[in-house]
């Protein structure tokens, strides 16, 4: 798929460093400065950490709105974009029992077409539970994109609605 990935652990940024994630991408840290940030429109973000271990992290996903057959193959690039954050996560020291998350997006941003952003924030939730990952809250849905940071290793995070571009 050629998207970027990422792991920022110790010693790989200065005191208080801002990493910005894009879809596709996904960073990991165990830096306390470290807050990783991105904005999401129909996208999802699951942040991730193991409030043992001290590292969390953060993905930017999209299901891409394909036809029907091609549902499965979408539905694989989701698990997939988990997966690898959720592994990602266990190799800086993390254990996936231990995994607590935070979820944030799935806007529907075009009135009157599929609901892609209901659809991807369902995967993330439904994935979650299936995992077993504790989800201790969320903020799914609307009408507006997000911007949210994210501090994996406090497991603080934020979010604020982006306004409407004016007519």
């Amino acid at each position: 798929l050629g998207t970027a990935r990422m792991s920022l652990l110790a010693g790989a940024l200065g005191a208080g460093s801002t990493v910005h994630i894009a879809q596709g991408e996904y960073a990991v840290s165990d830096r306390p400065e470290v807050m990783i940030t991105t904005i999401l429109g129909s996208c999802v973000a699951a942040c991730l950490r193991d409030p043992v271990a001290g590292v969390g992290g953060m993905n930017h996903i999209l299901l891409p709105d394909r036809p029907v057959a091609a549902g499965a193959q979408a539905t694989l690039l989701q698990f997939n974009d988990m997966e690898v954050l959720i592994n990602a996560l266990i190799k800086a020291g993390a254990r996936r029992e231990r995994l607590e998350a935070k979820v944030f997006g799935g806007a529907s941003m075009v009135s009157g077409l599929s609901d892609i952003g209901r659809r991807n924030g369902e995967f993330v939730v439904d994935l979650l539970a299936r995992e077993g990952i504790v989800c201790l809250g969320q903020s799914l849905g609307g009408a507006q994109a997000r911007r949210v940071q994210y501090w994996p290793v406090s497991g603080r995070a934020r979010q604020r609605l982006v306004a409407e571009a004016p007519p």
